[in-house]
């Protein structure tokens, strides 16, 4: 799978970085785990620049978050909960995901924008909450934007890192994609078939 994330970045440059991110933080396809470091990588071989790298991986991730901000504005909580009823099962999200996304959103306020970027699925989920909490839009791109910044980072110098210390790092990559695709989809395999196990309100 790192092939084609390599050529599509190549190709496109900090256009497709963001595209790439964009794309995850909608539906996931590919993890940020896997497109940021590439991009590190790229960097290193200098393609790209580090600054640049994380500029376009964090543009991209605020404009995919902001959709689902969006959408949690547009529709409330009463819509979303009743669109996870009908097509949870496939979108591996139950209304139980949306509440804790939510419970966490109240727990921590505007600070969980920030710490939310870090945690797997909250990542995501916590954008429709802000968006059905009418958080109000700079509060929620100022946050968002450093969050995600920071975890952009990290990941574009870890790759950076990772291309200066192991020799044929692409040697490296290959199987550390094929593993990220994997549990990936086992991931999303693992969802789909706990779906009603998972809910707390399932019928007993």
């Amino acid at each position: 799978m790192s092939g084609w994330v390599v050529e599509a970045v190549r190709t496109m440059g900090y256009l497709g970085i963001a595209l790439l991110m964009c794309l995850e933080n909608l539906f996931p396809p590919i993890p940020s785990e896997l497109i940021m470091p590439l991009a590190g990588v790229l960097a290193a071989d200098g393609d790209l620049t580090v600054g640049g790298a994380i500029a376009a991986g964090s543009a991209g991730s605020l404009v995919g978050q902001s959709a689902w901000y969006w959408l949690g504005h547009r529709l409330g909580e009463r819509r979303l909960r009743a669109l996870a009823e009908r097509h949870g099962r496939w979108l591996a999200v139950a209304p139980h995901d949306l509440d804790r996304a939510r419970d966490w959103l109240v727990r921590h306020g505007v600070s969980a924008l920030l710490i939310g970027r870090l945690v797997p699925t909250i990542r995501t989920l916590i954008s429709l909450p802000a968006g059905m909490a009418r958080v109000p839009l700079w509060t929620f791109l100022v946050c968002s934007a450093i969050g995600t910044t920071a975890w952009t980072a990290l990941l574009v110098v870890a790759g950076y890192q990772l291309q200066h210390r192991v020799g044929r790092v692409r040697d490296v990559l290959g199987p550390i994609s094929a593993v990220v695709l994997s549990a990936l989809i086992g991931w999303y395999v693992w969802r789909v078939a706990t779906y009603h196990r998972r809910r707390p309100d399932r019928p007993r």
